[in-house]
Parts: C-alpha cells; structure tokens; sequence
C-alpha cells in the first residue's frame, strides 16, 4: 500500500502534468465506429444538416405526371410514410447502390447484395451461401481463434461469434466435417498463399482486421492472400468484414484496387461511412456469385428467406423453379439496376440518408483514394505524438499492423497505479469527464466535462485502455486534440482518485473559493479602500433644489456596497477598507483643476464624460468614459485616449446616447419635411382664418416615405438614425468599411462603397463617422471634410444635411455652394462651441459654420453639441454602467467595452450595449439561451421552418392554397411574434462577437 507521502506525491506530479489547462476540444467528440460518421461538429452543423438533406431529398426526388413531367417534389414526410416499393423507392435504392458502388470504386464485373439487418446479416448471407458442408474439397479459414479456445478467451462472445456460426453451421449439417474448418492462432493473421494452398483451403474468411483489436492487414498479408486466389480464381475466394476498412487501406494503390477487385466484401454501412445499420452491403467477384449459385443447387443448410441471395426464378416454385443469385437483392453496376427487390420492407429514408453521406463524404474529404491518405496520415500523427508522450501507448506493437481506422491506446506502466483496481478507476473516471458528465472532487471542487471523446472503450481482453475512430473521414487536426484530451482526462481524474484514497487517510484539500461561495473569486486587496473620482455629471435633470439631480446613480453606488462622497475626498481621510468610495466632483473641468488631485495617484480610477483628462492624471486601476468615443481619455495610466498600453484598463459605456442622438437627427429632419408650414396654419387657425375645404390646397406637402437617406457611418447611432428613417418607410443607403456590407444588406439598407455612392439620388444626408484617426502632420483628423463637394453633387436637388455627428466631418465652404446653388435647401449641425471667460473669444468647430448665419440664415440650425448630452436617462444609465465597470475591474480585474489594449493581469468580459442599439454581442445571446425565450425562439422559428418548407415545395396550387388556407394565420402570426421577440431581446444587426 502507498504510502500518504507516496500518494501526495503522484497527484502533485499529475497536477503538474496538467497545470495548463484543458486542451482544444476535438472537433467531433464520438470516436465510436459507428456514431461518427456523419462527422458533425457541433448541434448547429447536425441540425442544419438535416434541414439541408431535406432540401437535398426535394431536389433528387421529383413527383411527376402520367407524362413524366415534374410537377413537385417528394419530401422527406412523403417518403417516410411507408414507401417502399414502385417510385421513389426503387429509385433511392438504386441511387443508393450506385452511390456506394462508385465511390468506393468497387470494380463494375462485382455484383453488389443489399439485404436487412446490418453486418452480423451480412456475414451469414456471405458464409451460408459461399460454403457448403456437402462439398468435402471445400476447406475454410478463419481469421480468428477457434472458438472456446485458450486463444480466443480474451475475445468474449462477440469475438468468437464468428467463427462459432460457422462451426455450428457445420456441426449440424447432415454432412458435418468440422476439420474442414481451420481457425487462425491469433485475431487478423493471413497465412502465406502455400500455408492457405497445404490446408485445401477454398474460402478464405476474414473477420480479425481492424474493429475490436485496432489491428490491420499489412501489405505483404494482402498481397500474399491475393496471390493465393491468382493460383485458382475460379475456386480460391475470400470473403471480408470491411467494416472499418472502406476508407481506410493503408496499402498502395494498386493493391488496394487489386483488393477490391478479386475479395467478397460485407460491411454493415453505417460503419462504413453514415446511414443506418439496418442492412448491410457485400461486394461478389463473378466467381463467387458462381460458387453461391452452385452450392443452392445442392445445399447443406436452410436459408431463412430474408437472408437469401440465391431467389427462385419462379416465385411460385419456390422448390422446383431454378434459383440463383440473378433474381436476388443484387445491384448489377454494369446495368445500374437492381436484379431483384429487397425482401421485406426497408427504410427509404435510411437508403436515402446514405445516399446523401456518401455525397456528403465526396464533398468534404474527397475521394476515396483522399479518404484511404488521410486515415494514413492519421495513423502516422497517432505515431507521431506517441512517439513523444509520456503518458499514453500504443496497444497495437507492430506498426504495420496498427489499424489506419481505429486505435488501441493505453497508459504506460510507468504512469499506472500498482492496484488493478484503482487503474481501471482512474480510466473509468476518466471517461466520464471525456463525455458530458464531468468530475466532481472530494472537497466538492467540480470539473467541467471535455465533451471531447465519447464512446471510447476498448474491448475486454484487448490490450488497451482505450479504443478510438481515426478513419480518413476525421480531420488530421482532430487526431492530436484526440490525444491531448486523453492524456488530460487521464490525469485528472487520477488526482480525484488518488484525493479519494487520501481521504479515506484523513488527508484533504481545500476547495477553491470560487468553487465554494459559487461567485467569482474577489482579486482586490479588501483591507485597502479604494477611491473614484467621478468628474462629470450623472445626472442632468433637476431636483426640487434646482441643481442636477445624481440621486439615482449615488443610490445604485450604495446599493453594491460602495460609498458615495459628495465633493472630493481629503488626504488622509479615514476611509472604511475593503469599500469602493466615488468621489462626485462634476465641476472639475481643467487641466489646472484636475491635476492637484490626480497627479500622484491619489484616485485608483475615474468616470468622466466629457472632461478630458491630462496625461499626467493617474488611476492605477483604470478608466470608464460615459459615451463611445475616448479621445478625453488622455490619462498615461492606459497609455492615452486609444487606449494603447499602460498598466490599467481604459473603458467605455457604448450606445447610451444612441437613440437620443439619432431621434434627435430625425427631429431636425422633420423640422423641415414634411414641409407642413405648421406655425403659419396654427395662426389663420387661432385668427379663425382657414377653411378646410377650401384652403387645404394652398399647402402641398410631399411625404418622407418614398425618399432616400443616406447614412455615412454604420456605427451605433448611423445604424438608429437609418431604422428611424426605414420606419418613416425610407429608402437608406448606408456607406461603410466593405466587412458591414452583410449585415447593412440583413437588415434592408442598400450598401454603397463610397460616400459618393451613398450620397447618389439622396434627398437627406445624414453623417455619423466620427473624427477618425488624428494625422499629425496635416493636423486634420481622417474623416475631416469627408462630406465634400462631390459628395453633396451627387445628392438630389434640395437635399437635407443633418449633421449631427462632428462639426468638422462636413466641408464649411462645400456646404456654402450648396446652399448658394439649391443642391442644399437646409442644413441643420450640432458641434462644440466653446467662449472663452475672459475675452469672449470663441472656438470649436461650430465657428466656421457661424459664417454661413448672415448669408444663409433661413436654411440654417445651428446647435452647441446638445443632441446627445441632453437626455438625462441616458447619462444615468451609461453612469450606473460605468460603475459596474469600475466595480468589475477593482474587485474582479475583469474588463467590460476594453478600449485599446487589456493590461497584464486582467480578463476581457466582452462588450455590453444598450439593448437593440449597437452590435449584437455573444454575451447577449449566451443571456437569451438560458431564458424561457431561447424556448420561445426555437418554437417560432421550427414552426416557421416547416410552414415555409410546406408551402415552398407544394406544387400544386391547390393542394399549397388549402396549405396556405389552414397555416396562412400561423404562419403570419408567429412571424410577428419572432419579430418582436427578437427586437425585444436585442438580437437584430450586426453580430460582434
């Protein structure tokens, strides 16, 4: 027994071995034979591929009249109602065969039998058609051990179930002569062609390689066995399990073809590459076919009538009529048509769904001879990464008979616990986290699954602790992350195991915190109080006292346990350790003001609006601007106002001052159109001056809906200027970076590629660009005059700008010809206007537009930046985001809306915005999935899938009316509702990661 020190020992070693986390995820977590083989890579991929074979079906399988001509199509829920004679069904197991018969380049003279019931039928309607106890020449091989033998012990039943059929066949023959039959010593041996000649051997059956052991036939076994059938084809045949070696021969590729040109084959198919494992293929060489329709003449075994190859040719003479393979389930390659029917009914849908992977395969690997390279190069990478690992093995010593399909792995001794049983406890447990069960600690500590291999077990007596698919239809990538994640899973839960038996030795560890509280770990020092400096407003209403009100964001400070100090904090103040404590100073506002206090330090971070912060200001722990931009970040703490290095975090509150902004843009558009000279009628109303009927004539006025705006910018407030435009029923032409084009397009815009293009027949221009870049040597900012001469040439006559993004985005002397000409009827700007206290001097980029009052008065509004900084709610809010914020990077050193780049230490939590406005985040929809709506979600849109499938395939008009007739309402309806629901939830736009 180990000792306490011995055990310490080994689980601080596995903890080492896996100090760097869990590794990449494979890309499909099934590593079983059969479950795999669609190669889904998550539940995305797997549900959109069933909608897409359901398209697939409708392209491929057409209704059509007593004329032949196409008048619809036949759907998956069609085919599945029990269709399995005449058309499609014939069809879908043609298209089938033919599929199989041509992608695995079955040589054409080779006839191939469908049959029920998947390989294990395959395997006895290949052995009790091709032998015959009553033939005393005809000798057989097994590949395998004979059965209840000391070599075949470890197999278990379902090894040995091969080679017991045919012994029991034989021992209760009429004709019974069980040394007729000969068994291999070891699982896959093919014996040398004068070894197969010396035993009279006739029938060669193959059914050790590749599955259960991982083993493979090596070249020289396969080019030996062939051999021995080149001595006499007429009479040498073998008959093959390839279940797991279609797309997996690592042989050159003449022996390969050569293979599949002179050996029978049977395979269930869904093994072999996708569908279901109902039925089974097998390949017959002429020969072959030949033997079976011999050995029907005179047969030493019944052969239940679902099973049979061999059919009458009279099905009313079952007895006396001629049988033969000719009339059987067999597809003839050469003809491309089936001989004879399946007997008993079969799925449609399952032929038709190995149809589609059999295409799908060619789709995404390549052919077969792609497939058969790539399994080989998985079993090289298998090597390879053995080769360099100290923790896994290879079960399989021999290289050249390490299977190319599957793998046998196990752990090396050196790593193995002495105790058998507490091994296969560790393996065990480490099967659970490899699936989606996950392990749990000892001191309750939980261990999320890896989701990354399932259905991994090996076959008792094989020598491995695990079996894994490596076929040629998985990515090489998925061979190492396979790997990783085995030898992860192992040693992890050899340190649950190896904490088990300590326990039990009065020996625990303690749970993490986070594991513990279930809240995430604090990372702040809590015997120190930090300090805020909050140096703008947070709230622009007015309270009973006529001053700003910021009662709502000290309440919300309070609320999460911070203090809120109205006025600055002094030095030296007794301040209670482990608070937050903000600072409320909305008067600072200068470089002389702010630097006394913030020079050394002396706040650990700051929330600001439009106060610029100088370079020498200091917040160690970082910085949250209320608003999207940061050019008055200029802190040296997070490097500047773009953010770049620094030891602190810079933020931002995005989207606050979105819709504000932009209603405030549409308010300044509907100044002036409709052109309803509302104050002139509101006047001969009140002077009792105006009749309806007949003075309504002096006043046309021409509608919004039907114009075109166009947005320069496809930021947060261009996107809500541009759906407050679409709602007055808009055309909206949208410029920006080529990358937004799909997601402008998504949502109805037109995408132009210049502001030229978008400005083209516009009849209202509205900027949201912001400066851009700062260019030191023009000393201009990047979108400086980006609404030039050109631009507004190209707009309609008598357009509308409405500029209330920056001053300096429209050229001032542009807009002056503009305005002179009539190309521009009104004009209506927001910019920064700044006086000077003590001379009056004013400055901003509002003043050149202050040229233009004198000569365009009438055509002008000029406003001092208030758009967006008027709204109160808005700045409350963005203020109560800030200090979630501040909150999160001081406590938890997690950064929310990072600007620039994320300092040594922190993590990154994504970006948030206000609902609807902006980009839609993964955060946001990772919210949705786990409320009831995410059901809701999924209700609306399955539903809305199957009625538009329904009506879209439905032909025949009035078959779609009745459709349309009986759903038209639902259809309708849940389309409203998914509309507003995904408009509530704020899952419309542009997707930001």
């Amino acid at each position: 027994m180990p000792s306490i020190d011995d055990l310490k020992a080994l689980r601080s070693a596995s903890l080492a071995a896996t100090e760097n986390g869990a590794p990449k995820r494979t890309i499909n977590q099934f590593f079983g034979v059969g479950p795999i083989t669609d190669m889904s890579e998550d539940e995305v991929y797997g549900r959109r591929m069933r909608f897409e074979f359901d398209r697939w079906l409708e392209e491929n399988y057409a209704k059509v009249d007593d004329k032949g001509n196409r008048i619809g199509s036949l759907t998956t829920p069609e085919i599945g109602r029990s269709m399995h004679r005449g058309y499609p069904a014939d069809k879908v197991l043609l298209d089938m065969a033919q599929a199989i018969h041509s992608y695995f380049e079955f040589p054409k003279k080779n006839k191939m039998a469908i049959g029920l019931g998947g390989g294990h039928s395959g395997f006895t309607v290949s052995v009790m058609h091709m032998l015959n106890a009553n033939k005393d020449d005809l000798h057989v091989y097994v590949d395998t051990p004979a059965p209840e033998t000391e070599a075949s012990n470890s197999g278990g039943f379902f090894r040995q179930s091969w080679g017991a059929q045919i012994m029991e066949l034989y021992k209760n023959s009429q004709n019974s002569d069980l040394s007729r039959l000969h068994y291999s010593t070891s699982e896959g041996v093919i014996p040398s062609a004068d070894e197969l000649e010396s035993m009279g051997v006739k029938v060669f059956v193959g059914v050790g390689h590749e599955t259960t052991g991982a083993t493979c036939y090596t070249e020289e076994e396969v080019k030996g066995l062939l051999a021995w059938i080149d001595r006499n084809p007429a009479e040498h045949h073998a008959i093959i399990d390839s279940t797991s070696m279609l797309g997996a021969m690592p042989w050159a590729q003449e022996v390969v073809s050569e293979f599949l040109d002179k050996c029978c084959m049977f395979m269930p198919f869904q093994k072999a590459i996708g569908g279901a494992s109902a039925y089974f293929i097998a390949s017959y060489t002429p020969q072959a076919l030949a033997l079976m329709d011999d050995n029907i003449k005179n047969p030493s075994w019944a052969i239940p009538r679902q099973l049979k190859i061999c059919a009458p040719a009279d099905p009313k003479a079952p007895f006396s009529s001629e049988k033969s393979w000719q009339y059987g389930p067999v597809y003839d390659p050469q003809e491309n048509k089936m001989l004879g029917g399946i007997i008993n009914t079969f799925s449609t849908i399952n032929f038709a769904e190995t149809t589609f992977g059999v295409l799908r395969a060619g789709k995404n690997v390549g052919t077969v001879r792609d497939m058969n390279q790539r399994s080989v190069e998985n079993r090289e990478l298998v090597n390879n990464w053995i080769a360099q690992n100290d923790t896994l093995d290879l079960g399989v010593e021999n290289a050249p008979n390490r299977g190319a399909a599957v793998t046998l792995l196990k752990v090396k001794a050196s790593q193995t616990l002495e105790d058998p049983a507490l091994h296969a406890k560790v393996i065990a447990k480490s099967k659970q986290l490899l699936g989606y069960e996950g392990l749990t600690h000892p001191n309750g500590d939980y261990e999320k699954p890896l989701d990354a291999a399932r259905y991994v077990n090996a076959f008792p007596g094989t020598p491995g602790d695990y079996r894994a698919w490596i076929g040629g239809i998985r990515p090489n990538e998925d061979i190492p992350a396979l790997l990783e994640n085995l030898r992860y899973a192992y040693h992890r839960a050899k340190v649950i195991v190896l904490e088990e038996e300590l326990a039990a030795q009065g020996v625990t560890f303690e749970a993490s915190a986070e594991a513990a509280s279930g809240e995430k770990v604090r990372k702040d020092d809590q015997s120190k109080a930090y300090k805020v400096l909050v140096a703008d407003l947070i709230g622009l209403k007015f309270d009973a006292n006529g001053n700003p009100d910021h009662s709502v964001v000290k309440a919300y400070v309070e609320s999460k346990g911070g203090v809120f100090h109205e006025g600055p904090i002094a030095e030296g103040a007794s301040l209670e350790a482990g608070k937050i404590h903000f600072s409320y100073q909305p008067n600072l506002s200068t470089e002389e003001e702010l630097l006394p206090q913030t020079d050394k330090g002396q706040y650990d971070a700051t929330i600001v609006a439009a106060t610029f912060l100088p370079a020498g200001s200091l917040f160690k722990e970082g910085g949250v601007r209320i608003g999207a931009g940061t050019g008055n970040m200029g802190s040296a703490s997070w490097g500047g106002g773009n953010g770049d290095g620094g030891e602190a975090p810079l933020m931002n509150t995005p989207s606050f001052n979105s819709r504000a902004t932009a209603q405030m843009a549409m308010k300044a558009l509907l100044k002036v159109s409709p052109d309803l000279p509302v104050d002139e009628m509101h006047k001969l109303v009140v002077d009792g001056n105006f009749d309806t009927g007949k003075d309504l004539c002096k006043f046309p006025t021409v509608k919004l809906e039907g114009k075109r705006m166009a947005v320069i910018g496809y930021g947060n407030i261009g996107r809500e200027v541009a759906k407050l435009a679409k709602s007055f029923g808009m055309s909206v032409s949208i410029y920006a970076r080529p990358h937004h084009q799909q997601w402008i397009e998504s949502e109805g815009f037109i995408y132009a590629s210049s502001p030229v293009e978008a400005a083209k027949g516009a009849d209202v221009l509205s900027p949201h660009t912001g400066l851009g870049a700062f260019n030191a040597e023009t000393g201009k900012f990047a979108n400086d005059s980006l609404v030039n001469d050109d631009v507004l040439s190209a707009m309609n006559d008598g357009a509308i700008i409405v500029n209330y993004d920056r001053g300096e985005v429209v050229n001032v002397d542009a807009l002056d010809k503009a305005l002179s000409s009539g190309k521009v009827s009104y004009a209506a700007i927001d910019a920064d206007l700044f006086k000077n206290a003590e001379n009056g001097e004013l400055s901003g980029p509002m003043v050149p537009y202050l040229g233009l009052v004198e000569k365009h008065a009438d055509k002008l509004e000029l406003l001092p930046h208030a758009a967006a900084d008027t709204e109160h709610m808005s700045r409350v809010e963005g203020a109560k985001q800030a200090v979630d914020q501040i909150f999160d990077a001081i406590q938890y050193k997690a950064v929310t809306n990072l600007k620039g780049d994320l300092p040594a230490g922190y993590s990154s939590e994504g970006a948030k915005t206000v609902n609807g406005v902006g980009k839609v985040t993964a955060d946001a929809i990772n919210k949705v999935a786990v409320t009831a709506e995410a059901d809701e979600l999924r209700t609306l849109t399955e539903d809305l899938a199957a009625l538009w499938g329904a009506f879209s395939v439905t032909q025949d008009d009035d078959q779609r009316t009745a459709l349309i007739a009986k759903y038209g309402s639902d259809a309708t309806l849940n389309a409203n509702r998914l509309v507003t629901l995904l408009e509530k939830l704020g899952l419309t736009g542009p997707y930001g990661g």
